[in-house]
């Protein structure tokens, strides 16, 4: 089963000024977020496996789109999230059919790494909710300059029978990061932890 797309919306924000201070190179994030079908809105459906499939589908898409809008190689992505929300005849699980089983071997295989798990938040909700997109740097859980998070919206997203899904990449960490903790040029790799 394809994904039945309704809608794709590609956000790039970019953060050149933060407390009054330049951001040198500008940090900058984007979100390629699909609003489509929910096959099994209003019922309850044992075998999820076509939401797995559509995952894996949305999964190379979105992030082909977020990496296009950045600009830059997938290779130079530091890192990632994903985030999905389902209409009110949907249910969580719906969510994390999607977000879980197969999305992120696509994504990996677009940015040329990814060690690390992609996080990912899930909730139910209406029309014009705000989608909160976790950040982490894709090959090191523990890379603290790179925890964040992506704020997005559509108006008209998730209706009732539908589902808003959501994969976000960065060029960079969070401007003026100085909180400690493992740099990017201190990781391995290996584990995708350090």
């Amino acid at each position: 089963m394809s994904a039945i797309i309704r809608k794709i919306v590609t956000v790039v924000e970019e953060t050149q000024m933060e407390m009054g201070r330049q951001v040198s190179p500008p940090t900058r994030r984007a979100a390629a977020i699909a609003v489509i079908e929910n096959p099994f809105a209003g019922k309850y459906v044992e075998d999820l496996s076509p939401l797995i499939a559509i995952g894996e589908e949305l999964g190379e898409l979105l992030s082909k789109r977020a990496v296009a809008a950045l600009g830059i190689d997938g290779s130079k992505a530091q890192s990632y999230g994903k985030a999905a929300a389902v209409g009110e005849n949907g249910e969580l699980e719906h969510a994390a059919a999607i977000l879980h089983p197969k999305m992120g071997a696509p994504v990996r295989k677009v940015l040329g790494k990814g060690a690390a798990l992609i996080p990912s938040s899930k909730k139910r909700s209406g029309p014009g909710t705000t989608l909160d997109i976790p950040l982490g740097h894709k090959d090191a859980a523990f890379v603290r300059s790179h925890f964040d998070g992506m704020e997005v919206q559509i108006n008209d997203a998730p209706r009732a029978n539908e589902i808003m899904v959501a994969v976000a990449v960065t060029d960079s960490g969070r401007p003026l990061p100085r909180v400690g903790g493992l740099t990017p040029a201190e990781i391995k790799g290996e584990d995708g932890l350090r």
